[in-house]
């Protein structure tokens, strides 16, 4: 009997205090954006409410608080990629009068920020995804890469289009190529731009040719370059070992070279007295070349 009639005091109460005036709280108020939503787009989720302190009626605030039979504010936005922002002091009017008989108090923040974009149609141009392929050892990519397509249509927010550079990275989902491609391959979109971009073609057809280098080694005799006589080596002894990758058809070409390992005194490093060797001649189609070990300690007399 006790606990009734302390809850039906404590449900006077509550119902007494809420029939008075001058209360005042914050509450998040749905908002509505309005736009040209055929020829614009939102690059980022738009706020669906905003801050507001209000003050009024206790049952008013209570629906307000609990947003219950409340219509949302509406946002007109007449000239949506002009600006990224709205300065809620041009809101305070009409969403005072919006939300009558509360009185609006203050917008919290003096800003809400946006990015809506024109929605355009470019054509991008389709590279390889280097992150969506692999070569095998050994192996390269022979002359350009060929699609068809070689063009392809992409509608989407203006910024974003923009940020491709005029290029559309297409992946092969392939590991260690070792032969000639030659395939349909589907074109996808990246996860966080599905809800935004839309490409015409569904596929496009790769094809490109590989080169297989050869492994190859030499021994190198060092000669030495603006050596005073104070200065040899710690190891005189040495012998370096050039590396490299050769294309097949490149090897006759390479009987003829004379490679030796050149040390040129004047490149040293002073602080810790060693000396890069370079290898001579070094002709572009070598690949990869190495010479082990790179560099070498000198010692003073």
């Amino acid at each position: 009997m006790v606990v009734l009639c302390v809850a039906a005091a404590t449900t006077f109460w509550v119902l007494n205090a809420l029939n008075k005036d001058n209360y005042s709280t914050i509450v998040d108020y749905p908002v509505q954006w309005e736009y040209d939503q055929k020829n614009f787009i939102p690059v980022k989720s738009l706020p669906n409410s905003i801050q507001i302190e209000i003050s009024g009626n206790g049952w008013d605030l209570l629906r307000k608080y609990f947003n219950i039979g409340g219509s949302p504010y509406l946002i007109q936005l007449n000239s949506p990629a002009e600006k990224k922002y709205l300065l809620t002091a041009d809101l305070k009017r009409s969403l005072g009068e919006f939300i009558t008989p509360t009185q609006l108090q203050n917008v919290l923040g003096d800003t809400i920020h946006y990015q809506i974009d024109r929605i355009v149609t470019k054509t991008l141009r389709p590279v390889l995804d280097t992150l969506g392929y692999s070569l095998d050892k050994n192996i390269a990519l022979a002359g350009k890469v060929n699609f068809i397509p070689d063009q392809l249509e992409i509608t989407g927010p203006s910024s974003v289009l923009e940020a491709f550079d005029g290029k559309y990275p297409v992946a092969l989902n392939a590991t260690k190529i070792n032969s000639d491609y030659s395939g349909k391959v589907p074109l996808t979109v990246d996860e966080s731009l599905v809800k935004l971009i839309q490409l015409k073609q569904k596929e496009i057809q790769v094809s490109f040719s590989v080169l297989t280098y050869l492994e190859g080694n030499k021994r190198l005799k060092i000669r030495k370059v603006n050596f005073p006589n104070t200065v040899s080596l710690t190891n005189e002894e040495l012998v370096p070992v050039l590396s490299y990758l050769i294309e097949e058809a490149n090897l006759p070409q390479l009987k003829d070279l004379k490679f030796e390992a050149i040390l040129d005194y004047r490149k040293r490093n002073r602080a810790d007295s060693t000396l890069q060797l370079e290898v001579n001649p070094n002709p572009n189609f070598l690949k990869e070349v190495r010479i082990s070990p790179p560099q070498i300690k000198l010692k003073y007399e």
